[in-house]
């Protein structure tokens, strides 16, 4: 499919002239001192399209909708603060790295990449605030990356729009027939306060990953109290490593469309509004794909459930711990095929640990499968029957342990699940007094 991107608007936004000038005035974004006083402006709005470097010496403002085109490279220094202005609608801040175009944002432990809301106290050279927390959400909206990596859509067409995005705004289109497509780096990274609304039940996720291919490095990404999704997977085969969700409005780890990568080392935080921690949908055409995630922590709070797979999912959940649910909280296996696809081995889950909370007995009582009888079953059982033995007795070494309370007691009691301490750099772990 033709791609139309939009050239030719200017915007003046730059902090330095170092960063680049639009001295052959095509519309590519730099430095001015428009008013004469010296200072140049660091407000990022409309188009990037060329490289662009943001410093970690200044503090950026993101206003609006802007996006680095087809060819651009937006490279962010180690240490930088974004701070997004607020708006819902059209009018949401949001940064979107079109098709073709790259961003090259490798932070550091000790020196994270933040986008966070202009309502934010945080300063230069500090890690974290003092006026907001995890419950502050929806305050902008937040990062998305599309690129050419295969997807599967309704209709089987090759490409979609990302939701979020206006249709008009044809820098919104995702996916395609490159595997390997690169759209470059993200790492230690910490998105704070988003997920504005842009139409009824249209939000932006904290990271939204639309087609995005092998060739792309995402790791050691951090998103908090995000009003939709945490990280959100639309097809695509990126790999994906050290990710952190805490206090998201929706879902924590969302995958669709057939995503076919791997996500390594995953913990989810529940919220006081959270939904599911794990949302994992399969196909929506005919292309397939299956995904791996795996060595995962699953703290529950008073709200929300464990896990949903649906539409078909195929691939492999393993080595998960789970702990500090309550009653109703459950993994659901939420239709017939889906539930057939486990049945046929297309959909497993492999390695879990489930630390029992109040209500329930069994380990069986966490897994359920919703909407009638598995394909195959006789009369005589029911769904839930049929799917409880089958995890039970085939899953290889799952072990269901009594309740234990609190996080010391389950990471000690716990054999699998994340990597605790390759969060110890995140805003989360000293907010919310994780000790990893």
């Amino acid at each position: 499919m033709k791609k139309l991107f939009i050239t030719g608007l200017v915007f003046s936004f730059l902090a330095f002239t170092s960063c680049g000038s639009d001295d052959n005035g095509n519309g590519v974004i730099g430095g001015s001192d428009d008013d004469g006083d010296g200072e140049v402006s660091t407000t990022l709005e409309g188009q990037i399209t060329e490289d662009l470097t943001l410093t970690s010496d200044v503090i950026w403002t993101l206003d609006g909708r802007v996006t680095v085109t087809s060819g651009a490279t937006l490279t962010i220094e180690p240490g930088t603060i974004i701070k997004a202005e607020g708006g819902t609608g059209a009018n949401a801040s949001v940064l979107i790295i079109a098709q073709d175009a790259a961003i090259n944002a490798a932070g550091t432990a000790s020196a994270p990449i933040i986008f966070t809301s202009i309502a934010d106290d945080i300063a230069i050279g500090e890690t974290a605030g003092t006026n907001l927390d995890q419950n502050q959400r929806g305050l902008w909206g937040g990062l998305i990356v599309l690129g050419n990596a295969p997807v599967s859509l309704d209709g089987n067409a090759e490409t979609a729009q990302i939701e979020g995005i206006p249709a008009s705004d044809t820098n919104g289109l995702y996916g395609g027939t490159n595997a390997a497509d690169n759209s470059g780096t993200l790492t230690y990274i910490s998105i704070r306060h988003g997920g504005a609304l842009i139409g009824e039940g249209n939000e932006i996720n904290g990271l939204t990953l639309g087609g995005v291919g092998t060739g792309t490095t995402i790791s050691h990404i951090e998103v908090v109290g995000n009003v939709d999704d945490g990280v959100e997977f639309f097809g695509g085969t990126v790999n994906a490593s050290n990710l952190f969700v805490w206090a998201q409005g929706d879902d924590a780890i969302d995958i669709d469309q057939a995503y076919a990568g791997t996500i390594d080392n995953v913990i989810v935080v529940q919220g006081n509004i959270s939904d599911h921690a794990l949302e994992i949908d399969g196909p929506e055409g005919e292309a397939a794909g299956s995904f791996v995630l795996q060595n995962v922590t699953l703290i529950g709070s008073a709200s929300g459930e464990v896990a949903d797979y649906r539409s078909g999912a195929t691939g492999t959940t393993s080595n998960v711990l789970v702990y500090g649910f309550e009653e109703s909280a459950d993994v659901e296996l939420d239709n017939n095929g889906v539930a057939q696809n486990y049945i046929d081995g297309e959909l497993s889950f492999e390695n879990w640990e489930v630390i029992l909370w109040t209500g329930v007995v069994s380990g069986a009582d966490i897994f359920v499968e919703k909407g009638g009888c598995i394909e195959n079953c006789d009369n005589d059982s029911s769904a839930d029957d049929v799917l409880q033995d089958l995890i039970i007795e085939t899953t290889t070494g799952t072990t269901f342990t009594a309740q234990a309370e609190g996080w010391t007691t389950a990471v000690t009691t716990g054999t699998v699940g994340a990597t605790t301490s390759d969060f110890s750099w995140t805003y989360s772990n000293t907010k919310a007094g994780l000790g990893f």
